[in-house]
């Protein structure tokens, strides 16, 4: 495949916490524009994996990886890579939402403020959060209250607002972890939605640890077990026709 029609794309890659090796040669290529889930028993390294797309690992101490991770065609540990533009470009949600506690206007605008090469006027603060409110559904609801602080909305609004702060800062690429465990239905439904209107224009990686939303909201799935990719197919496939006896008895609730 393309290079050109790859987002993600990793070689061997292995990472150890001090001792313990968590992730074993992963080799996986992520399309553009697709939603991607990563799914498997508690401890099977899709959150290590997740968080070696930009980086995070190395905020915890005692971490080694080693192998390639190319994102876009560029590989992550280049000596002239800069960690705040791959943060630009490879945006993070997390399993609560964490809103900062600021207004909502001022989560939009958190990033622009900090990144900006030039000062930005009010003008322009004004369209990205418009932009971003509506990309995400926000903006009819919110839009008469942009000066209410973040921390008192819904617990969907406060995650919806958490990747309509991601946005203005232009990322190719969105990673979820987890991002509807603290959701209920309704807004689980509501985060779902919102990742099918984003797919195509971002590259999505969510981790879960529910297969009926693998099923539901994701166009490829990857499952891992103990520190190793078993298996990457079309979300349907894997689900209806897996080729590994280990995936069939893990969709099939044999242990997990």
């Amino acid at each position: 495949m393309s290079d050109a029609r790859l987002s993600i794309t990793t070689r061997d890659v292995k990472l150890w916490y001090g001792k313990f090796q968590a992730l074993k040669g992963i080799n996986v290529d992520i399309k553009h524009g697709k939603i991607t889930s990563l799914i498997g028993p508690s401890g099977c390294g899709k959150t290590t994996l997740l968080r070696c797309f930009n980086r995070v690992n190395e905020r915890y101490g005692n971490v080694t990886t080693t192998g390639e991770i190319k994102l876009l065609g560029k590989n992550i540990y280049d000596p002239d890579v800069s960690l705040i533009e791959l943060r630009k470009a490879v945006g993070m949600v997390f399993q609560r939402p964490n809103p900062l506690p600021l207004s909502i206007y001022e989560n939009v605008v958190f990033g622009l403020r900090i990144h900006a090469e030039k000062s930005l006027s009010r003008g322009d603060l004004d369209d990205a959060v418009e932009k971003a409110l509506t990309e995400t559904g926000l903006w009819s609801d919110l839009k008469d209250r942009l000066n209410d602080r973040a921390i008192n909305l819904q617990l969907e609004q406060q995650q919806k607002l958490c990747i309509a702060r991601l946005l203005p800062l232009k990322p190719e690429i969105i990673l979820m972890d987890e991002p509807c465990s603290a959701l209920d239905v309704d807004g689980t439904r509501a985060i779902e939605e919102l990742m099918w209107s984003l797919a195509g224009r971002y590259t999505i990686v969510i981790v879960t640890h529910n297969m009926a939303q693998a099923r539901r909201a994701s166009d490829e799935t990857i499952f891992m077990l103990l520190g190793e990719l078993i298996e990457h197919a079309r979300t349907e496939d894997l689900f209806l026709t897996p080729r590994d006896s280990r995936t069939s008895e893990y969709i099939e609730g044999r242990y997990g």
